[in-house]
């Protein structure tokens, strides 16, 4: 699945945005996860449709919190999270499930589950009283293995597998779910670093041939300048900064962000923005 570095240059193209693709969005939003440790407050988070968006930020800086929110998972204090312009609590879950799928970290699996029982789960919102499993069902349960490179270990049991395939499985069940609308929080969790590039690139390739909208939390800067459309960086739970990596990865955003001090220079093979630390900034030691 891992692109060459012409392929790599080439694929900077705007993402063509497939009929029904998702849009999401935030007003105002506070989240806290108990009365008076606000995490999130009055939050406006106007995210493209169509593209693939990196959040980033530090340990605590309210990533997670905010993905949680954008997938119904946190309910907030204030202000509303908008899926295709109606308000994400106020729908039917079912509805929800066909619109909206999501990688948490480290989900759990029941043992004794198969990858492809795990990875057919992702089609219960299509399935019902009155509509079974069907054809179509199982080619995307087939699509989605293949596309993880899992379809070998399909009759595995999913707590036999290693950290980084368990992932590949849990990936694999959210493409089935065949959603216009993808969070994955920190999806290349227990990826060794070609397996990484392999989930990012599968990642960016739904987007481009399928135009689905794809929100992902990542901790790697240069994954996130090299893969991402649009990149938003928190803060204390605020946005310091949107738009284009170019825009975004800068000396000065790192600094505010990370108290890191960092060079930032082009990838050679890219032309993206590519991060060097330095070290720590002064304020951030003291």
């Amino acid at each position: 699945m891992t692109a060459m570095p012409n392929e790599v240059r080439n694929d900077r193209a705007a993402p063509t945005e497939a009929h029904g693709a998702a849009s999401i969005a935030t007003r105002s939003l506070r989240l806290s996860y108990r009365p008076g440790r606000v995490i999130v407050d009055d939050l406006d988070l106007n995210l493209p449709t169509g593209a693939v968006t990196a959040v980033i930020g530090a340990n605590g800086s309210g990533k997670s919190t905010v993905l949680r929110a954008l997938s119904r998972l946190l309910r907030p204090e204030a202000g509303q999270v908008l899926l295709d312009g109606a308000d994400l609590h106020r729908m039917r879950t079912k509805e929800v499930a066909t619109r909206l799928g999501l990688l948490p970290q480290s989900p759990l699996c029941p043992e004794g589950v198969t990858v492809r029982d795990l990875v057919r789960r992702g089609r219960t919102p299509h399935t019902s009283v009155w509509r079974q499993w069907s054809a179509d069902d199982e080619a995307a349960l087939n699509a989605a293995l293949a596309a993880t490179e899992l379809a070998e270990l399909a009759d595995e049991q999913v707590d036999a597998l290693s950290g980084g395939q368990r992932q590949r499985a849990w990936l694999a069940l959210v493409i089935a779910q065949g959603t216009p609308l993808l969070l994955l929080d920190e999806p290349t969790t227990f990826l060794d670093i070609a397996h990484q590039i392999d989930v990012l690139e599968l990642i960016r390739r739904l987007n481009r041939t399928e135009g689905r909208t794809v929100v992902m939390v990542l901790h790697d800067l240069n994954q996130a300048s090299r893969f991402a459309d649009h990149v938003v960086a928190l803060r204390d739970g605020a946005v310091v900064a949107a738009g284009a990596p170019s825009d975004v990865v800068t000396e000065d955003v790192v600094r505010t962000v990370f108290d890191l001090d960092a060079r930032v220079v082009s990838n050679p093979v890219t032309g993206t923005p590519l991060v060097v630390p330095v070290g720590r900034t002064r304020t951030a030691r003291t």
